[in-house]
């Protein structure tokens, strides 16, 4: 019997290696080989969007909603969930992965809510992430382009398009002249090389925020100087495990 579960145990770690394939996993979403292939690009754009909102929220997390729109909303949604859900815990608590994190959640008393729709913009789907803590609600959502790779597409419900990079720089600003030639100077004064730089307003005038996609980490110095300059609210280095 012995003998039949561990080779039961190594067959399903043969198919997860080699596939993706989860399946009989103790407090994991199974998912078969078919699923993974397909929910792969997703399922990493999930960690991203729960990474960003881990990285970005300091005070504890009372609630996590996730909504599902389009092709995303008939996937496996509790492996998305778990994806999520571990990428907001990643910040605190490093060690947490797809596994633990639901349950980790569950002890903290976070609700956790899904919400899955049919398509209802210009996307084929889409992911949009929100907690809520005693402060805030903070919000953001994201896609998986053609090309598999995964985008932000609204953050604080203000459109853009931004690529997910392993170093990115995250502010938010008034929309007036002076930002684009402010981080572009200071960055490269700096010497950090600017890969992608996407901006987004709510209304001419008014919140504004600039993300941007770097080949190297921003330095505690970096975000100083431009917290100095006055024209910036907040500014927030962020880290995302693209590999």
């Amino acid at each position: 019997a012995q003998e039949n579960v561990a080779l039961q145990v190594a067959e399903q770690m043969s198919d997860y290696l080699l596939t993706g394939a989860v399946t009989n996993a103790l407090n994991m979403p199974s998912v078969t080989a078919e699923e993974a292939k397909v929910m792969g690009p997703w399922v990493k754009l999930a960690g991203h969007l729960g990474s960003f909102i881990g990285q970005m929220t300091d005070e504890p997390v009372k609630a996590i909603n996730i909504l599902y729109d389009g092709v995303v909303a008939e996937m496996n949604l509790a492996a998305l969930n778990s994806a999520v859900v571990a990428g907001i815990m990643k910040r605190v608590n490093p060690d947490v992965n797809m596994v633990s994190a639901p349950v980790i959640a569950k002890e903290r008393g976070i609700k956790i809510s899904t919400t899955n729709q049919d398509k209802s913009g210009a996307f084929d789907g889409y992911i949009k992430v929100t907690v809520v803590t005693e402060k805030r609600e903070r919000s953001i959502a994201g896609t998986v382009f053609s090309d598999g790779k995964p985008r932000f597409i609204q953050i604080k419900g203000i459109n853009i398009d931004a690529e997910v990079g392993a170093h990115m720089l995250y502010t938010t600003n008034e929309d007036v002249p002076g930002i684009i030639g402010t981080l572009g100077m200071t960055m490269g004064q700096a010497g950090v090389n600017i890969a992608n730089f996407t901006l987004g307003r709510a209304a001419a005038g008014g919140e504004a925020i600039a993300i941007l996609y770097v080949d190297e980490p921003v330095t505690d110095d970096v975000c100083k100087k431009l917290q100095d300059t006055g024209l910036f609210q907040q500014v927030k280095p962020l880290v995302f495990d693209v590999n």
